[in-house]
């Protein structure tokens, strides 16, 4: 499985969209960073961007984002309602998946050293991260925000930065870079009341206080409604329903009511979950009920999840189905090359010999994906043939035999249907359409490699087999099929370098 973290940078900058689209291209600039959602607040004048990435490219996907933060955004001229002490004001890295929490604490150093060396924008580590007392919360490090921190950095050695000069950037100010478990920004509007009663009920509620665990909270003023904003820094500990109907009785307390509340950014399905759970009075758990969830999980992986599983230690899926999907591929490929050709006057001679290769391309590239999940089961059983103990070795032997000879049949059905692809494929290069000739080729190359892969596992199954002689002919077989599709894809290659004047 591919290590992720999940990254949530905060800018000082809500409302120039220009801004925002120039950090949104710095972070999607480099490869594997997967940017789920944007947040941006002109009453804050504050953006929220949640990605994840492999932990290198997230570190370096900040620091492309902090510099162009540092380059756009002035704090001399800023203003908006959430306190802030730099133009990237914070960036949390969270552990996701094949992540611990000490390898985002190393991440935020690194990030932290290089902002401070390259960018010479003074950093503050927080949370997790935190190498001093008193720099685990984050609003303890803001304190004082971007004007009352230029006259105390270089002055008051309890806010010497860890990284960076000690001194406040004129325009950037100080970054607080950190590590932290998942967090929720949640705000709850009043229906009634006016600023004050906003900031009596945060602090009724925030756990510093004796309130709600888990949780940080103010009172402001937003678009003219007040606000209690919230960090949950534990949905287990308080979830945001809890939280909600928290705010919600201390208003009515004061004769107002709790209007409406929003999430800001991304939260675990487990926290809306909970919710339903909660006031719907369920038993058991409502995503068994969800229609959305029983359709992704009857869709099985998406393609970079399959990917994952491909990279990772476990021995299937392996090179069967990976040459199964390959011939899939190029069914799929053949058929788009199809589906280009029909219905066009230029290519009305083929036009009936086209629609039927889409329908056998489809079918093709059916029995190619459902060929790639048997060769998994298969691999299964041969497992489960090897785990009987040796001292039965008659019965061992005779079911390694018959497992092996079914993962055998497997990988040359592969072959036979790669090879029927191929052909569809290299017809496809010759009468196609002229523009999707290299389209033809790829699926000519990607069936060829979908053969001779069935062809290794064919050969490498018998070779394991107590009785190799009885499955000879399948090997031969195998191969015979893997030579024909690699003649089909040197003849499509031919005639691809051909349409485009030699290509490369």
């Amino acid at each position: 499985m591919t290590a992720l973290v999940e990254c949530v940078p905060n800018f000082s900058e809500g409302r120039d969209g220009a801004t925002l689209d120039a950090l949104r291209s710095a972070l999607t600039s480099v490869p594997g960073v997967r940017l789920l959602d944007v947040q941006a607040d002109a009453d804050h004048n504050r953006s929220v961007f949640t990605f994840v990435a492999p932990p290198e490219a997230a570190v370096e996907a900040a620091f492309r984002a902090v510099r162009v933060a540092c380059d756009r955004i002035d704090l001399r001229v800023h203003r908006g309602e959430h306190p802030r002490m730099g133009a990237a004001d914070v960036v949390p890295f969270v552990p996701l998946l094949g992540v611990t929490m000490d390898d985002c604490v190393a991440l935020a150093r690194r990030l932290g050293e290089r902002i401070g060396q390259e960018l010479e924008i003074p950093v503050f580590l927080y949370g997790r991260a935190a190498t001093r007392a008193g720099r685990e919360r984050l609003p303890d490090v803001r304190k004082g925000e971007f004007e009352g921190l230029r006259g105390l950095i270089g002055v008051d050695p309890e806010k010497e930065p860890d990284f960076g000069p000690n001194r406040i950037h004129p325009t950037a100010g100080v970054t607080a870079v950190g590590a932290r478990p998942f967090l929720v920004a949640y705000n709850v509007y009043l229906a009634g009341g006016d600023e004050a009663l906003a900031k009596a009920i945060a602090k009724k509620v925030r756990g510093s206080s004796g309130g709600l665990p888990a949780v940080q909270a103010m009172g402001i003023t937003v678009g003219g409604e007040p606000q209690v904003s919230m960090n949950l820094l534990d949905i287990d500990a308080t979830p945001m329903h809890v939280a909600f109907h928290a705010v919600a009785a201390a208003a009515r307390e004061a004769g107002a009511g709790a209007g409406w509340s929003e999430i800001v950014g991304l939260v675990p399905e487990r926290a809306v979950h909970g919710a339903a759970e909660a006031h719907l009075g369920l038993r058991e758990p409502i995503g068994e009920h969800v229609l959305e969830e029983a359709v992704r999980r009857s869709a099985g992986p998406s393609l970079g999840e399959w990917l994952d599983q491909v990279a990772s230690a476990s021995p299937t899926p392996g090179g069967g189905t990976a040459a199964a999907i390959a011939g899939a591929m190029a069914a799929a490929l053949a058929a788009m090359v199809g589906r280009l050709t029909v219905g066009r006057k230029k290519y009305a001679e083929v036009d009936a010999e086209f629609r039927a290769l889409i329908e056998r391309a489809e079918t093709l590239r059916v029995a190619l994906a459902r060929l790639g999940e048997q060769d998994a089961a298969a691999y299964a059983a041969v497992s489960a043939a090897y785990a009987i103990p040796k001292d039965r070795e008659a019965e061992r032997t005779a079911a390694i035999q018959t497992a092996l000879m079914g993962a055998t049949r497997v990988p040359l059905e592969t072959a036979r249907v790669a090879r029927e692809v191929g052909a569809l494929a290299a017809r496809a290069a010759e009468a196609g359409n002229r523009n999707a000739v290299s389209d033809a080729g790829v699926a000519a190359l990607l069936a060829g490699a979908a053969a001779r892969g069935a062809a290794y596992n064919v050969a490498i199954n018998v070779a394991a087999m107590p009785d190799g002689a009885a499955a000879a002919d399948l090997v031969a077989e195998a191969r015979r099929l893997a030579d024909e599709a690699r003649r089909d894809a040197e003849r499509a290659a031919g005639l691809v370098e051909a349409a485009i004047a030699g290509g490369p």
